[in-house]
């Protein structure tokens, strides 16, 4: 077992159980939805986080070779996979199910923090540790370092539609990417 693979079994077990919990809390919204009202702001926060965590662990593949076998790191890629494990755990509610909405409305801003946090982290590793010569293009300016603004935007409004409009933005960016190679 080489570096990676070794402080990659930490990271992917819980970049995993924060998307389980994701989907946990989203198969118990779609079993009640008879008498939970299951609207777009929710939906949209769980498909924006489980984006956001797919392509973290992306750019933890991307990192393979950089990243050393040191307590910091370690302890570090704790810290920011367990800030996406309970982002993602917010997103839905446990228990007693109730307006989606209203949940919604008081943790955004917990959730949008946290993934804000873990893409800095992720941003701030990538050009600390990799040569990325294309830093500043276009592609990524939009497709990278626009996101942090919909973000904070997203996290300092209360407005639900400012929110949603933020959250299909960041949506849109992971397709974008894709296509504009």
């Amino acid at each position: 077992m080489n570096g990676f693979e070794y402080i990659f079994t930490l990271f992917g077990l819980l970049l995993g159980l924060a998307l389980a919990e994701g989907l946990g809390g989203l198969a118990r919204v779609l079993k009640a939805r008879h008498h939970v009202h299951v609207g777009w702001p929710t939906a949209l926060l769980g498909l924006f986080v489980s984006c956001d965590l797919v392509t973290f662990w992306l750019y933890g593949w991307e990192l393979r070779e950089v990243i050393p076998v040191t307590w910091p790191a370690i302890f570090g890629g704790f810290v920011v996979t367990a800030i996406y494990y309970l982002a993602a755990s917010l997103i839905f509610p446990d228990g007693d199910l109730e307006d989606l909405d209203a949940h919604f409305d008081r943790h955004y801003r917990t959730v949008m923090a946290g993934v804000f946090v873990c893409n800095v982290a992720l941003f701030g590793t990538l050009v600390t540790l990799m040569d990325i010569p294309d830093l500043f293009t276009l592609r990524f300016v939009v497709v990278g370092w626009s996101a942090f603004p919909a973000l904070l935007l997203a996290i300092c409004t209360r407005d639900r539609r400012v929110v949603m409009g933020c959250l299909v933005y960041l949506i849109s960016l992971y397709p974008l990417a894709v296509v504009w190679a």
